[in-house]
């Protein structure tokens, strides 16, 4: 009997000449192939990540633990959070998500495959309304367990320090006073993939992730988010 094969996004039918159709691939087999190919591509992306920038991750101030946590850090390039991902350990990997720009994420089908599915970013946006709160998808993600990787200041710096911290960081802190808050240095990132380019250039970079701190009873906003960005700047390599 002539069959002719139809395929729908979670399954695979084949059409007899009669009309009638036998599922041939169930949603459970769809998906086992689709955890296949993140797993599979997490994995790509972790070599190519240290491939081009080395990816490597100095714990000077706190070792690397399975414990909920915010990860903070300056902001050089759209690769930032990239090479923390790749530096951290497999077993911190998978319940650590960054925070990633919805407007350049989501640009494309890929991008926004590649962040969702393997990276599980939380997506912000950088144009909002004056409704919008923008910690809600942050502290979501917070409160189902997960750790985070944010850039406090907010946007990319070509400066050699950090611009001043912006308010989320304080109101993470206040609303969650039992998640670590771990500064991170990111050092050479801006030299692989510059603000404008989308090449990147093989250059060896580092992440290197500070003590612990925490929000003091009685520190008002201006001076945690001082004294955080002093953190991220102690631990820049003396030869930067």
């Amino acid at each position: 009997m002539p069959r002719t094969t139809l395929r729908t996004p979670h399954h695979r039918f084949v059409r007899t000449a009669c009309g009638s159709e036998l599922r041939c691939a169930t949603p459970a087999r769809y998906h086992r192939r689709m955890s296949i190919a993140v797993k599979v591509m997490g994995v790509l992306v972790s070599f190519v990540a240290r491939l081009v920038t080395g990816a490597q991750g100095h714990w000077t101030g706190s070792p690397p633990e399975a414990l909920q946590r915010i990860y903070f850090a300056n902001h050089q390039s759209h690769l930032d959070w990239v090479l923390i991902w790749a530096a951290l350990p497999n077993d911190l990997r998978v319940r650590t998500r960054p925070i990633a720009a919805r407007d350049y994420w989501t640009a494309s089908r890929f991008k926004h495959w590649l962040t969702r599915e393997v990276f599980h970013a939380v997506y912000v946006s950088r144009q909002r309304t004056d409704d919008q709160d923008p910690l809600e998808p942050l502290a979501e993600a917070l409160e189902q367990g997960d750790s985070l990787v944010i850039f406090p200041e907010g946007t990319r710096s070509n400066k050699g320090e950090p611009m001043p911290f912006k308010s989320g960081l304080y109101h993470l802190a206040e609303m969650f006073p039992g998640v670590q808050l771990i500064p991170v240095w990111i050092d050479n990132v801006q030299r692989v993939m510059p603000k404008g380019e989308v090449v990147p250039v093989p250059i060896l970079c580092t992440a290197t992730f500070g003590a612990p701190m925490q929000l003091q009873p009685g520190e008002d906003k201006r001076e945690f988010l001082e004294r955080a960005r002093e953190a991220v700047i102690a631990l820049r390599p003396a030869t930067t």
